[in-house]
Protein backbone atom coordinates (compact mmCIF):
# COMPACT_ATOMS: atom_id res chain seq x y z
CA UNK A 1 0.00 0.00 0.00
CA UNK A 2 2.98 1.99 -0.45
CA UNK A 3 2.82 5.22 -2.55
CA UNK A 4 5.44 6.72 -4.85
CA UNK A 5 8.08 4.44 -3.63
CA UNK A 6 7.41 5.19 0.06
CA UNK A 7 6.62 3.21 2.98
CA UNK A 8 3.73 2.52 4.45
CA UNK A 9 3.25 3.83 8.25
CA UNK A 10 3.19 0.16 9.49
CA UNK A 11 5.71 -0.63 7.75
CA UNK A 12 8.23 1.88 8.79
CA UNK A 13 6.98 1.36 12.25
CA UNK A 14 7.89 -2.30 11.63
CA UNK A 15 11.42 -1.63 10.89
CA UNK A 16 11.43 1.13 13.69
CA UNK A 17 10.56 -1.22 16.37
CA UNK A 18 12.75 -4.44 15.65
CA UNK A 19 16.08 -2.64 15.44
CA UNK A 20 18.63 -3.95 18.08
CA UNK A 21 19.19 -0.69 19.43
CA UNK A 22 15.05 0.12 20.82
CA UNK A 23 15.27 -2.79 22.18
CA UNK A 24 18.24 -2.38 24.41
CA UNK A 25 16.59 1.16 24.47
CA UNK A 26 13.51 -0.96 26.34
CA UNK A 27 15.71 -3.05 28.31
CA UNK A 28 17.18 -0.01 29.96
CA UNK A 29 13.86 1.53 30.91
CA UNK A 30 12.65 -1.42 32.33
CA UNK A 31 15.56 -2.02 34.41
CA UNK A 32 15.36 2.35 34.98
CA UNK A 33 11.93 2.00 36.29
CA UNK A 34 13.35 -1.09 38.66
CA UNK A 35 16.07 0.89 39.62
CA UNK A 36 14.29 4.26 40.12
CA UNK A 37 12.01 2.15 42.51
CA UNK A 38 15.00 1.42 44.87
CA UNK A 39 16.23 5.14 45.10
CA UNK A 40 12.57 6.16 45.83
CA UNK A 41 13.00 3.56 48.73
CA UNK A 42 16.36 5.03 49.77
CA UNK A 43 15.47 8.24 49.71
CA UNK A 44 11.47 7.82 51.37
CA UNK A 45 12.76 5.27 53.56
CA UNK A 46 16.30 6.15 54.72
CA UNK A 47 17.68 9.26 53.55
CA UNK A 48 14.68 11.13 54.23
CA UNK A 49 13.60 10.25 58.09
CA UNK A 50 17.57 10.72 59.07
CA UNK A 51 17.20 14.37 57.65
CA UNK A 52 13.42 14.72 59.69
CA UNK A 53 15.17 13.50 62.80
CA UNK A 54 18.25 15.85 62.25
CA UNK A 55 15.58 18.47 61.80
CA UNK A 56 13.71 18.27 64.59
CA UNK A 57 11.65 15.18 63.77
CA UNK A 58 10.15 16.58 60.91
CA UNK A 59 9.03 15.09 57.94
CA UNK A 60 9.11 16.11 54.30
CA UNK A 61 6.01 14.81 52.95
CA UNK A 62 3.90 16.91 55.28
CA UNK A 63 5.42 19.90 54.70
CA UNK A 64 2.45 21.64 52.52
CA UNK A 65 1.20 25.13 52.11
CA UNK A 66 -2.46 24.91 52.65
CA UNK A 67 -4.52 27.10 50.33
CA UNK A 68 -7.96 26.60 51.26
CA UNK A 69 -8.80 24.19 54.14
CA UNK A 70 -10.93 21.14 53.87
CA UNK A 71 -14.73 21.55 54.51
CA UNK A 72 -17.96 19.22 54.34
CA UNK A 73 -17.96 19.78 50.61
CA UNK A 74 -14.89 20.42 49.59
CA UNK A 75 -11.50 19.12 49.82
CA UNK A 76 -8.14 20.65 51.05
CA UNK A 77 -6.30 22.75 48.69
CA UNK A 78 -2.70 22.77 49.29
CA UNK A 79 0.89 22.99 47.58
CA UNK A 80 2.66 20.05 48.78
CA UNK A 81 6.35 21.52 48.51
CA UNK A 82 7.68 18.99 50.87
CA UNK A 83 6.98 15.79 48.24
CA UNK A 84 8.73 17.92 45.44
CA UNK A 85 11.59 18.04 47.47
CA UNK A 86 11.57 14.43 47.90
CA UNK A 87 11.01 14.26 44.23
CA UNK A 88 14.09 16.52 43.73
CA UNK A 89 16.57 14.31 45.94
CA UNK A 90 15.45 11.59 44.15
CA UNK A 91 16.04 12.97 41.01
CA UNK A 92 19.54 14.41 42.67
CA UNK A 93 20.42 10.79 43.84
CA UNK A 94 19.89 9.02 40.36
CA UNK A 95 21.67 11.24 38.30
CA UNK A 96 24.67 10.14 41.08
CA UNK A 97 23.93 7.21 40.78
CA UNK A 98 24.19 7.06 37.19
CA UNK A 99 26.64 9.16 36.37
CA UNK A 100 29.17 7.09 38.93
CA UNK A 101 27.86 3.83 36.58
CA UNK A 102 28.76 5.90 33.83
CA UNK A 103 31.83 6.69 34.45
CA UNK A 104 32.59 3.23 35.33
CA UNK A 105 31.48 1.53 32.37
CA UNK A 106 33.41 4.18 30.26
CA UNK A 107 36.65 3.37 32.52
CA UNK A 108 36.42 -0.16 31.76
CA UNK A 109 35.97 0.37 27.73
CA UNK A 110 38.62 2.77 27.71
CA UNK A 111 40.89 -0.16 29.36
CA UNK A 112 39.91 -2.17 26.73
CA UNK A 113 40.23 -0.32 24.04
CA UNK A 114 43.93 0.56 24.89
CA UNK A 115 46.38 -1.84 22.58
CA UNK A 116 48.74 -3.41 24.83
CA UNK A 117 52.31 -1.66 24.49
CA UNK A 118 54.26 -2.86 21.78
CA UNK A 119 57.81 -4.91 22.92
CA UNK A 120 60.68 -2.33 22.32
CA UNK A 121 62.90 -3.06 19.43
CA UNK A 122 65.71 -4.86 20.19
CA UNK A 123 69.06 -2.42 19.40
CA UNK A 124 71.42 -2.61 16.68
CA UNK A 125 74.09 -4.77 17.07
CA UNK A 126 77.54 -2.42 17.24
CA UNK A 127 79.90 -2.18 14.85
CA UNK A 128 82.12 -4.37 17.13
CA UNK A 129 79.64 -6.76 17.28
CA UNK A 130 78.81 -7.09 13.78
CA UNK A 131 82.41 -7.66 13.13
CA UNK A 132 83.19 -10.68 15.93
CA UNK A 133 79.60 -12.13 14.15
CA UNK A 134 81.34 -12.28 10.76
CA UNK A 135 84.81 -13.36 12.15
CA UNK A 136 82.96 -16.22 14.20
CA UNK A 137 81.03 -17.24 11.05
CA UNK A 138 84.05 -17.08 9.12
CA UNK A 139 85.50 -19.77 11.66
CA UNK A 140 83.11 -21.82 11.59
CA UNK A 141 83.14 -22.61 7.77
Amino acid sequence: MARDGKKGFVAEFKEFISRGNVMDMAVGIIIGSAFTKIVTSLVNDLIMPFIGWLIGGLNFSDFRWVLREATETAEEVAVCYGAFIQAVIDFLLIALVVFCMIKTINRFHRKKEEPAPEPAPEPEPSNEEKLLTEIRDLLKK
